[in-house]
């Protein structure tokens, strides 16, 4: 593992970005909005550009990871790009036989199971990801003022799909594995935290200007499981992106009840999904670290209402908007990604609305 470097050469000053300042807890010109997911499926110019070309062919091909990362910077308007790519990337970039599969999500050949499949994980060589950083260098020059978020799986849901050998409702096998043998568990993930933190960093020195970590299974953790086998890990992929300076997001699905300690591993923002309002999870985070800073928090939209129609979206929006007041920053978003059946006009109606309420 490399250690990250400080900030980057190749690294805009765009001090004054909203979603920069927002994340830093300051007053941008508005508020500031993206959409997880919002680069793909939603998108009738994605599906066209990727029609025939396999997932994991597009986020190594750098030209189409430009394209497809800047196609809603230019359909919203939206505040910040994300780097289109895949939690699975430097997996299959250190040379695990894994595919994703239309349908289905990423599926492991080979699952990682006990101590030997754990010793037999190659090691990652950054040679490995020069695509991503091809791509993050043109979007650098392409995107002019729109800040870009580089983009990493956190270790515990990747350990989720080498462990299950792709999705799963329960996290049985990894559950037992993290329970019966901690020693193999705790080495995993140790690991993939290497794996996470050469990901980002390739990405921190060619020019992102943030950084979001997913864990999108954590919530199927207990506080305490969360804080005994995932939060040393995440923490360690966290703080080891502090010298590069720039504002880090944390998001989970379901973790309401694991928000304080997200935002003890490092993290800046706090991604907040659709289950607890914001100005709740404000409370929470406030309550659970009295002397903190204030909290900047993001999101928090259901997904699902932007197919109820415009009153609705308009209605939740207002709503979302007036309790993000109670953090010291917040940047609007989902509560998860944006699903494909979405009309990409409600989300420029979204944004639009968004930059007029504040």
């Amino acid at each position: 593992m490399t250690a990250v470097s400080p900030a980057s050469p190749l690294r805009r000053d765009l001090t004054n970005a909203p979603l920069l300042a927002a994340a830093r807890g300051q007053a941008p010109q508005h508020t500031p909005v993206w959409f997880m997911r919002q680069a793909g499926r939603s998108l009738p110019e994605y599906r066209k550009l990727r029609e025939g070309v396999p997932m994991l062919t597009a986020c190594f091909t750098p030209d189409m990871v430009a394209e497809v990362t800047l196609q809603p910077v230019r359909r919203h308007g939206v505040d910040g790009a994300i780097l289109f790519s895949d939690i699975v990337v430097p997996l299959k970039a250190a040379g695990i036989d894994l595919d994703i599969v239309p349908g289905t999500g990423p599926v492991v050949a080979d699952p990682v199971r006990d101590e030997d499949g754990v010793n037999a994980l190659p090691e990652l060589d950054p040679a490995s990801l020069d695509p991503v950083a091809e791509a993050v260098g043109i979007l650098v020059r392409e995107l002019g003022d729109v800040p870009l978020i580089g983009f990493a799986g956190a270790p515990f849901t990747l350990a989720s799909y080498l462990i299950e050998g792709g999705p799963s409702r329960h996290h049985e096998r990894t559950k037992a594995l993290m329970k019966a043998r901690p020693d193999v568990w705790h080495a995993l993930l140790g690991r993939i935290a290497d794996y996470t933190l050469t990901f980002l960093r390739i990405q921190l020195d060619a020019g992102v200007d943030a950084v979001q970590l997913f864990d999108s299974w954590a919530g199927a953790l207990s506080e305490r499981d969360y804080r005994e086998f995932v939060f040393p890990h995440s923490q360690r992929v966290l703080t080891g992106l502090a010298p590069a300076g720039v504002p880090r997001i944390h998001f989970g699905v379901g973790t309401a009840e694991l928000l304080p300690a997200m935002r003890e591993a490092g993290a800046d923002v706090v991604g907040v999904d659709w289950r607890l309002p914001l100005d709740e999870a404000v409370r929470r985070l406030e309550a659970a670290a009295p002397d903190a800073p204030r909290p900047v928090v993001q999101g928090n939209l259901d997904p699902a209402v932007l197919f109820a129609g415009w009153d609705v979206v308009e209605r939740e929006v207002r709503r979302i908007v007036a309790e993000g007041e109670a953090a010291a920053g917040h940047v609007f978003n989902l509560g998860h990604g944006v699903m494909p059946e979405t009309d990409p006009n409600v989300l420029t109606r979204v944004v639009e609305l968004v930059h007029s309420i504040r």
